[in-house]
This record gives C-alpha cells, structure tokens and sequence, in this order.
C-alpha cells in the first residue's frame, strides 16, 4: 500500500530498497501516498545507460523533481526541463569549468583552516554542523563574493534556521506545507526563507548599480552571461538559481565530507597513506597539487559509493518506453537507483566494505558509479563539489588527529532530501597543529 511504502521510504530508505530489489529484481514499482504516478526503480546499469541517454523531450527530470519548488523556485535548474533547462545549464556551466576551480582552491584551504581552528580538542563535537559551516562561508565567498562581514553572518544564520526546520522530510509533502505563522515549523521556515529573499535580491540590486568589472565571483559571471539571444538571465531567474547554489552547494557536500571522515576514521591506515601521499607531493596549502593526489580522489570516490548523499534519480516519461522488457507508459517516473547500483557485487567486491583502492584499478562507467546523476542532467556542481572536498580533506587531516566518539552510529538519519550520519557525526579531536607538516 502506498503509505506503508511511503514510511518505509521515509524512514529507512535503504533497507527499503534493498528489500525490494531481493524480492523483485533490479526493477521493482513503488508509489508514494498523494503521488499519482508509479515510480519505477531501475539498479540495472545497461537500462540506466538508455535512460542517461534520452534527450530533453522524452524524459523530464524537472518534473520529477517538482516538490522542490517550494524551496528552490520555479526557476532553478533543477526543477527546468526541455528548452528552459538548456538555457539555464548553458548559462550557468562556465563559472563551474574545472580550469577554474584553482581561483577558488585557495579560499577553500583558507576557510577549511579558519573552522579548524575552533575544534575543540579532547571533548566530542559534531563534525557534520562544522563541515556545513565551511562549505557555506566557501559558496559565500566562492558563489557571492561577499566582502561585508554583517551580510555573511547574516545569511548564514538564515539559511542555518531554514535548513535545520525542513530537514524534516514530512515538509516535503504538500499536505504539510501549511502556514499559519509562527505556529508551523513551514510558516517559521517561510518566514525565514522571505528574509533570505530579500537578501540575495538586495545582493543582485547592488552588484548590477556596482559593476562586475574585476571580480572573479559566480554571480558577477552569472550577471554578465547572455543567451544565444543575447538576453541575460533576470532578477527572480538569478535568485532562483542562487538559492539553488547555496543549499545544494554546501548543504550535499558537507553531507559528503561528514560520510567520508564517518569510514576514514575506522581505516587509519587509509588516513596514514593520504597524509603521506599529501606530504610526499608537497601538496598541503598547494591546491593544484592537493587535486592531483590520486589516493585522496579514490578515497573521496569510495566514500560517494558507499553512501550516496540522494539515493536515487528521476525522470517522468514523456513517451513511452520499453525498458528491461517491460512496456512503460507515459508519465511513469523512471528512477535509477545510485544506491543499489553502487552496491553491486558484480561491480564492487564486498560492496558493504569501504576500501579506497578499488578505484586506484577500477574505472567504472557513468551507469556504474554517478553520485552525481548522469546525462545531459549530470550536476553542473561536480568539478566544483569534488575539489572542494579535496581542499577541506587534506586541510583538515593535515592540521589533526581525530577519532569517532564512542558510541558514533553508522546509521542514516533523513535532512530533507539528503541522507546525513546521525547526531552530526560526533568526533574527537585528540590534537591540532598550528603548522602543516612538509616532507623531509
């Protein structure tokens, strides 16, 4: 029954699905309580390859991911499809190039540093909070080029509250979306989310009177960017996507970040090889060299399959499709599963088992490991996302010694969309250096 599936989705997604997947195979339907179409899961990676391979018109993955609407607006590229979508994704893909990712390297190891050096040492903490503290500070930065310090304090207390009401995942539903003041956790989230608003609008007013001439900032390129005719993107089209950048930018790479120190700090001989590795290539504080480091990338790759940030991809069908041999009728939502693929034993020996080398021999393809999505809807954030990882892991690893608190749970626990480890991921830091340490 839809409401039983629609709980257990809620709850324990995982083992949802993987129940699922041993009763029924690699393509299994679900349906949710309130949604009027079926959702096909699809682990199989060579049905995934068509679905990645469909074009604009015959798949729509804005559609599919309309409940965000509320959040994001109804012009973020995630929720675009057809021509909309290429416009946004034409427009907003330069700033994001991997050739420019070393502009923006510095900044991450310097805000990595500054969150660094408030961990306590020797008492238990939450990692995930501090990790969302650094990348929030790099997207304002990075994304907004915000020099006034009342501003990014500010706006980082707003979307804070903001985020932390609807990591509810009940607010997702319509049904819940009520707001009657300050009363419900959505009128105290509306509340908050009007006040960013006028904030990032206020941000775009005065970069538009001030110029954009010398600033190397997302949105001064977003800002001058022009479509093929020739029209830029307008006030609400650029807050939408900038809303869209600071929660899916920081808020999923923090996530990251917290799962892959959740299974390094059981594997201290990983962390001895990346603080070696790091040394050896005298890359600490050298972010065109900390983003060369082949064990850091593989060990940030392992940690992305084993636990996806979202579990799954959507598209709603806008023609029907014969996929696996079965006949799929329109507006059927076709979601590959991320989850269960990046679990497949053919694919992964010990697929449970976090192990970093398998990807120093292992090149998978972009049906067999796509953290990110995959086709013409692949993140634009990627190359963004991955080097800010490896900034802030080699940072911080270089800087402490750091151990799992006791008692930390390797549990799932739902923020809105994502999957996090639960209670922040408490550590321990043991000690902190001052100086990074250099090879001999």
């Amino acid at each position: 029954m839809p409401i039983f599936q629609t709980l257990s989705w809620m709850r324990t997604p995982m083992q949802f699905m993987e129940e699922c997947q041993a009763r029924h195979g690699d393509f299994f339907t679900i349906r949710f309580a309130g949604l009027h179409r079926a959702i096909v899961i699809v682990a199989d990676p060579t049905a995934i390859r068509e679905v990645f391979a469909s074009d604009h018109d015959a798949m729509h993955a804005g559609e599919a991911n309309i409940f965000l609407g509320p959040f994001l607006g109804k012009h973020s590229l995630i929720l675009l499809d057809g021509k909309p979508h290429a416009r946004h994704r034409k427009l907003l893909m330069p700033p994001f190039h991997g050739e420019r990712m070393q502009a923006y390297g510095r900044e991450m190891i310097a805000r990595t540093e500054a969150v660094i050096d408030d961990f306590p040492v020797g008492a238990p903490f939450p990692l995930h909070p501090s990790c969302r503290d650094v990348t929030l500070q790099i997207i304002l930065r990075t994304v907004f080029g915000m020099e006034d310090e009342h501003e990014r304090i500010t706006l980082s207390q707003l979307l804070g509250e903001a985020l932390d009401i609807v990591e509810d995942p009940v607010l997702l539903m319509p049904f819940f979306q009520v707001d009657l003041g300050r009363l419900t956790k959505w009128g105290r989230y509306r509340h908050l989310a009007g006040q960013v608003d006028a904030l990032l609008l206020g941000q775009i007013e005065r970069r538009r009177s001030q110029g954009t001439k010398g600033r190397s900032d997302i949105l001064s390129m977003l800002l001058d960017a022009r479509d093929e005719n020739g029209a830029p993107m307008s006030d609400e089209e650029l807050r939408d996507e900038l809303i869209t950048l600071l929660v899916a930018g920081h808020e999923t790479t923090a996530t990251a970040l917290a799962w892959t120190f959740r299974w390094l700090l059981e594997r201290r001989d990983v962390m001895t090889r990346l603080r070696a590795e790091a040394i050896e290539n005298d890359a600490i504080g050298v972010p065109e060299r900390i983003a060369k480091l082949d064990l850091l990338d593989a060990t940030i790759k392992e940690a992305l399959r084993l636990q996806p940030i979202i579990p799954l991809v959507g598209r709603v069908l806008k023609e029907p499709l014969t996929l696996g041999g079965f006949e799929l009728p329109v507006d059927t939502m076709v979601a590959p599963s991320i989850y269960l693929v990046h679990r497949r034993p053919g694919l992964y020996p010990q697929p449970r088992t976090f192990d970093p080398d398998r990807f120093l021999a292992f090149r998978p393809s972009p049906t067999e490991f796509f953290p990110f999505g995959g086709g013409i809807r692949k993140c634009i954030g990627m190359s963004f996302a991955l080097y800010e990882m490896k900034m802030v892991l080699t940072t911080i690893l270089a800087r402490t010694e750091m151990r799992l608190a006791p008692g930390a749970s390797v549990k799932v626990k739902r923020r809105a969309i994502t999957l996090a480890p639960p209670e922040g991921l408490p550590v321990v830091v043991t000690s902190k250096r001052t100086t990074h340490p250099r090879a001999a």
